[in-house]
């Protein structure tokens, strides 16, 4: 015999799951105006919080082969949104990497630019349903840890 909740967790992850990746789709479309992938933003941002990670490292976290992700790198570098620094890696021997202004301020506008827009579709809900969306977010967040 089956979990009842269990089922209940299934209707809601079916139903959750597209809502989920449509907005996703929709938030990632912002990031188009500035020129550059959601993967850029994505890669500046886990910089901007661990200054000092490998390429290596970061190629591991996002899933990625390292020669793949160091291409990505040689592109940021190129771009000026990202600098090599030997200081930076807790491990000496190797380079760490850093994000210059120009690559916080892009990561910045992109943020600013996708939370506008959110706001902006907030807004327009019924106040119920803003309430509801409130009072989703801790689960929503924890659902991603």
């Amino acid at each position: 015999m089956s979990d009842p909740s269990s089922n209940d967790a299934f209707e809601l992850a079916a139903q959750l799951r597209p809502a989920i990746l449509r907005l996703n789709r929709l938030l990632r479309r912002e990031t188009q105006a500035f020129g550059v992938s959601p993967l850029t933003i994505m890669l500046l941002a886990t910089i901007d919080k661990e200054p000092g990670i490998g390429v290596n490292d970061l190629a591991h976290r996002e899933n990625m082969r390292a020669p793949t992700m160091s291409k990505h790198i040689k592109q940021l570098e190129e771009a000026g949104l990202v600098r090599r620094d030997l200081t930076l890696h807790a491990d000496k021997r190797r380079v760490g990497l850093a994000i210059t202004p120009q690559g916080r301020k892009l990561v910045a506008d992109v943020r600013k630019r996708r939370t506008d827009w959110l706001a902006g579709r907030i807004a327009k809900l019924e106040p119920e349903s803003r309430a509801a969306l409130g009072a989703a977010v801790d689960a929503l967040r924890r659902l991603g840890e």
